[in-house]
């Protein structure tokens, strides 16, 4: 077996069910520390977090991910136990195989890999590791940029370890991530007898103009990298039950995915607007739970595409696909954030896996990515 199977193995039998790390963390301290590793633990309420750096030179590449996997969901549907790393048809079972704890084994034994063949590289390396990815992400990476940022730390490329290839390995890479803005809608109307709709105002009837206005904006055009900014309705109710009852107020959920075309700030100015233009009473609740993050064509894409190509001759595609990631938080103090791993077909899933070949050449590929980084 190889190590980097046996360590993806080992992590995935600790069931750090979001936030907890069951130990994680601790297990990438053991393996690093002989590296020449500085390890800090940042503790934030529930949630364990891991800075470590090995070096004090520029440039700095980061290796970054998380060790919380999201539940488990009904254990009697699983085809072996979620915790017990289990090998069938060629597959490698359990939470968090491919989300993402073969990343972290990955980046582990390239690091180790990348160190023992390269004693004297250039640069540093580090490693940002969260148990907070998977939830509320408010105690995790986060509160750990914050930390390096008012240190001084500048870091020059982050890899983030997220499920990012498609159909086979190395398809894929994320280059960034659309912003998610959401908004409670209340329209207020006057509840009445349906019998006597002129001594009532009906919410459904006056908000349905301005809810498929806000369907048919055309709020932006996108870019190069991303598709144009999309606003979706998720819940909408009104009524008592009754069929005799006009309802006193309508209730909407919605949320914008946004490209870099758009700010949040733009965005709910431009919804008051087109709401304002109707005569009803109206009030919303605002939720921003991520902004939009992009990292161009650059030295650190490049890098990565190369490894890949050389690994395992797929050209790799750039993409801004998927929910929001742990990269709009290491965006903000690093100028080129890429996320790569495995493929994602399964993570969330029940039998969550990973094909066992991919386990190897992914940490040939984040091995190849730092000598192209930090080697002449």
């Amino acid at each position: 077996m190889s190590a980097t199977l046996a360590l993806t193995e080992e992590l995935i039998a600790l069931s750090s069910i979001t936030p907890q790390d069951k130990g994680c963390q601790q297990r990438m301290i053991e393996l690093l520390e002989p590296l020449g590793f500085v390890c800090e633990t940042i503790q934030s309420n529930d949630v364990t977090n891991l800075w470590a750096r090995k070096g004090d030179a520029q440039p700095l590449v980061v290796f970054a991910g998380h060790t919380d996997v999201v539940p488990t969901g009904p254990v009697e549907q699983w085809h072996s136990k979620p915790f017990e790393p289990t090998h069938r048809d060629g597959k490698l079972y359990g939470r968090g195989a491919a989300d993402m704890k073969a990343s972290l084994a990955a980046m582990i034994v390239a690091t180790q890999e990348f160190c023992a063949a390269h004693p004297d590289h250039q640069g540093s390396i580090g490693y940002l590791i969260t148990s907070d990815e998977e939830g509320p992400a408010v105690d995790g990476t986060v509160v750990v940029c914050d930390a390096l940022k008012a240190r001084g730390t500048q870091m020059d490329y982050c890899i983030v370890g997220e499920p990012t290839s498609d159909q086979v390995l190395g398809d894929t890479i994320k280059n960034g991530r659309r912003g998610s803005l959401s908004g409670h809608l209340v329209i207020k109307g006057i509840q009445g007898h349906i019998a006597y709709p002129q001594l009532a105002k009906n919410p459904i009837h006056i908000a349905a103009p301005a809810l498929a206005e806000l369907a048919a904006e055309v709020w932006d055009e996108g870019n190069e990298y991303y598709l144009p900014t999309s606003w979706q309705m998720s819940n909408i109710h009104a009524g008592t039950g009754a069929n005799n009852v006009i309802p006193g107020q309508l209730v909407a959920d919605f949320n914008f995915r946004y490209s870099t075309a758009s700010t949040h700030e733009s965005l709910k100015a431009r919804v008051h607007a087109i709401l304002d233009k109707y005569d009803f009473e109206y009030s919303i609740d605002w939720v921003w739970s991520g902004r939009p993050f992009l990292t161009p064509r650059g030295s650190l894409s490049d890098a990565l595409a190369a490894a890949i190509a050389a690994e395992t001759g797929v050209t790799t595609q750039l993409s801004t696909t998927g929910g929001t990631s742990d990269g709009r938080f290491i965006a903000q103090i690093c100028p080129q954030v890429i996320e790569f791993g495995p493929p994602n077909a399964s993570i969330h899933k029940i039998d969550e896996h990973i094909e066992i070949k991919y386990i190897d050449p992914l940490k040939n590929i984040y091995r190849r990515t730092l000598e192209n980084l930090l080697t002449k």
